[in-house]
């Protein structure tokens, strides 16, 4: 066996002794049966709301220890391979099993990165809002593509999202646009990408193709559980209805169902269109309005690592988090940890995790400095 394999092997096992830690993979394990005994008694359903949350639970703790279990499975199956190609002479079964453990290697870091989503709120559902900085149709456009971006890395992921409110443009592009996204450790992986995103290109609407630069923000607060309750006084709300705006013609919103809420203590403005019930609607930006003060409690317990309450501030130069230059050459950079790709068409289809995994790792590492 190679060296180089034989430091991939220790690598592994290195990685799964820190996930069976991290985890508590005999607890979880037992717990695990636990629920699935529970699972199967009769009237396990009859208690709808502590059913959903014991299978909750279940499936939390079923992903955590096949994690486990099938990265220990394929190590074993591979080494095993290697034996077995050494004993009988083959090269080539040796060769194919040292590169599968070399794969393993990146799926183990990746596994670990995954087990740090363990704070508060990761593993929630989250809000996507997106707005178009100061600039008119070249901001509004940038904002649209930030939306597609977002869109495809979760497609990517197997996320589901769910258009809650969307303010198009004057002539092209979007305003703002608020989306729910569905999906396991969705507020975990996507929180880091609050920030200020910087375009650079040529300009598709500027008739003399001059170069120009746009901003957008993009933030990202968790659902709130049903278990965490969030007081908010009706003294502190300014709630207006207004129109819905839309495409035109016979599926125009001909009645005031928007919402818009205004928490006045925090200058919190949320919004909600995407149902022709104002009641609905309005259930919906209470909801998202709990979600954003609980989102400002979670950033003072983690201040020191990530103050992002702080960067909230213009979307304009000194305040971005990663810049996308189109022109003169190609470059997506992330200002917080240098990660660099110079395929700046496949971030902007999608392709965010090199980005979103530096930065996660990166405030991991902080918080456990703080």
């Amino acid at each position: 066996m190679q060296a180089e394999t034989q430091a991939h092997i220790e690598t592994i096992k290195t990685a799964i002794d820190l996930l069976r830690k991290h985890v508590d993979f005999d607890a979880a394990s037992a717990r695990l049966v636990e629920l699935e005994e529970l699972s199967a008694d009769g009237d396990f359903w009859n208690d709808q709301a502590a059913a959903q949350e014991a299978m909750r639970e279940k499936n939390r703790l079923q992903r955590q220890v096949t994690m486990i279990t099938d990265l220990q499975t394929e190590l074993d199956d591979a080494a095993g391979l290697i034996e077995l190609g050494e004993m009988e002479g083959d090269a080539d079964v040796v060769a194919e099993a040292e590169e599968v453990i070399a794969s393993l290697v990146t799926i183990a870091e990746k596994r670990q990165l995954e087990s740090l989503l363990s704070g508060e709120a990761d593993g929630n559902d989250c809000f996507l809002e997106v707005h178009a900085g100061a600039g008119g149709t070249e901001a509004q456009d940038w904002a649209s593509m930030l939306v597609r971006m977002y869109s495809r890395w979760c497609e990517r992921r197997g996320f589901k999202l769910e258009m809650i409110e969307e303010s198009a443009g004057e002539e092209a592009g979007v305003k703002s646009v608020t989306m729910r996204v569905e999906g396991d450790n969705a507020y975990g992986w996507l929180k880091t990408e609050s920030g200020v995103h910087r375009l650079v290109r040529i300009s598709p609407y500027d008739s003399s193709a001059r170069r120009h630069t746009s901003f957008a923000s993009a933030w990202v607060y968790p659902v709130v559980d049903d278990n965490i309750e969030i007081e908010v006084e009706d003294k502190d709300l300014r709630v207006d209805t207004y129109r819905a705006s839309g495409a035109g013609g016979q599926h125009v919103n001909k009645t005031d169902s928007a919402i818009r809420i205004t928490h006045i203590p925090t200058n919190i403005v949320v919004q909600c269109q995407n149902d022709r019930s104002q009641h609905r609607n309005r259930a919906t930006a209470m909801n998202m309005l709990k979600a954003r003060l609980y989102e400002l409690e979670l950033q003072k317990r983690e201040q020191a690592a990530n103050d992002a309450a702080s960067a909230k501030t213009d979307i304009g130069w000194g305040n971005q988090i990663r810049s996308y230059v189109l022109h003169p050459y190609q470059m997506v950079k992330d200002l917080r940890t240098n990660i660099e790709k110079g395929n700046a068409g496949g971030v902007l289809d999608g392709d965010l995790d090199d980005f979103v995994e530096a930065s996660l790792a990166a405030r991991v590492g902080a918080q456990r400095e703080g």
